[in-house]
């Protein structure tokens, strides 16, 4: 009996431990766009108090996303030699203290805190993706969906309850900044008892991915990562703005927002799950780039009474989008080695892309007046876009092997 029972035993921790570890990868991930979406709802009030300007306070939104970039190709590297789950808890601890810091209200402390918490969330974009290939090979599609739906909640809740927290404290945008440490202060709690006793795997340490960057299928995953998340990064750093100018409060303008990154969650979960069943992923992510479009321009120039619907859609679609573009490492990937080395390629030549989206916008603002510019931009944005998506959404692998070192 006694015998019987082990196998069960040792079953049922192995299950139970996948089901926490599964849940700690969606609580990771809900804290890495409240950095990004808290900040816009405010940052006319943070350009009034600490007398930025329109270029700083560019270069202010622009600088995580420019995080994002350098660091998560560093990622695959700091995840072989330290450990996939041991780097990522010093990742939740850079997100903690990054966002802390800007409760301070110092303007050199803002930009510092920033790129603390920026290059944290970098490096577990790529490892979160990787982990997934890892352990949940067979439940890729789900975990995915998951996991982007819970970014995409970060970022609703960053955009929804800033402006909220900012009256309840009685005007103080700094502390409403500041309190996006308490649910990183939780998951850190959480992940910690996983990840200290963990080493790095020596299998890991030991493979090297080759031929990866002259593929071209990577770049145009990497050009769709990019592309996508420069509209998105846009639309979380100056949609607020835009439409204060047109004539919305503050709290409106913050819930709209919210509105277009919450909906977002329906498509997270859902597209990952249709696309794996898809002969290929082409025409999902040629309609999610059209409607992207069609819904951002409307949001800047239909009539305001209709923001509300622009906002669903344009959530809907940068939502397919967001989560067809993570979907695509792993998909085109042959195994989990690839898929880091992919991750890092799409999420850091990406997010250096993505950066020009909210730095650009900041730019032309400050150089005409308004935003009507912006429009050109995003066209411009929309177009190279499509060219990836029919690129990327083809049913193939990109051309890499994994060989020993």
């Amino acid at each position: 009996m006694t015998v019987a029972t082990l196998p069960l035993d040792a079953e049922a921790f192995d299950r139970s431990g996948k089901v926490l570890l599964a849940m700690s990868v969606v609580l990771i991930a809900l804290n890495l766009r409240p950095v990004f979406s808290s900040l816009s709802v405010v940052l006319p009030e943070v350009m009034a108090s600490t007398g930025l300007s329109p270029t700083a306070a560019s270069a202010l939104t622009t600088l995580p996303v420019i995080c994002l970039g350098v660091f998560a190709m560093v990622a695959p590297w700091l995840g072989r030699r330290f450990g996939t789950e041991r780097t990522l808890l010093v990742c939740l601890l850079m997100i903690l203290v990054g966002t802390l810091l800007r409760g301070t209200g110092s303007v050199p402390l803002l930009f510092a805190a920033t790129a603390i918490a920026g290059t944290g969330i970098a490096i577990s974009n790529v490892l979160l993706s990787a982990l997934v290939k890892r352990d949940f090979a067979e439940q890729a599609a789900l975990m995915m969906g998951l996991y982007t739906m819970a970014v995409c909640a970060g970022a609703a809740g960053g955009a929804g309850l800033t402006v909220p927290l900012e009256h309840a404290l009685g005007g103080d945008w700094s502390g409403a900044l500041a309190v996006w440490a308490a649910p990183a202060a939780v998951v850190t709690l959480v992940w910690a008892p996983q990840a200290l006793p963990r080493r790095p795997i020596p299998s890991e340490s030991a493979k090297a991915v080759r031929g990866l960057w002259r593929d071209p299928l990577a770049w145009q995953v990497t050009g769709f990562m990019g592309l996508q998340s420069a509209l998105a990064y846009a639309v979380m750093s100056w949609l607020a703005p835009i439409l204060r100018e047109r004539g919305l409060d503050a709290e409106t303008a913050g819930y709209v927002v919210s509105v277009a990154v919450m909906t977002q969650l329906v498509t997270c979960l859902a597209v990952p799950l249709v696309a794996v069943n898809c002969r290929n992923q082409v025409g999902i992510a040629v309609g999610a780039s059209v409607l992207t479009l069609i819904a951002l321009m409307s949001c800047m120039f239909a009539p305001t009474g209709g923001v509300w619907l622009w906002a669903v859609l344009l959530g809907i679609a940068q939502g397919g989008s967001f989560s067809l573009a993570l979907t695509f490492i792993v998909l085109r990937s042959r195994d989990a080695h690839v898929a880091a080395q992919l991750s890092g390629m799409a999420q850091g030549v990406g997010y250096l892309i993505a950066a020009c989206g909210p730095l650009l916008v900041g730019l032309l603002r400050g150089w005409t007046g308004n935003f009507d510019a912006s429009a050109f931009l995003f066209g411009a944005i929309g177009i190279a876009l499509l060219g990836c998506a029919m690129g990327a959404g083809r049913n193939r692998f990109v051309a890499a092997v994994t060989t020993a070192r």
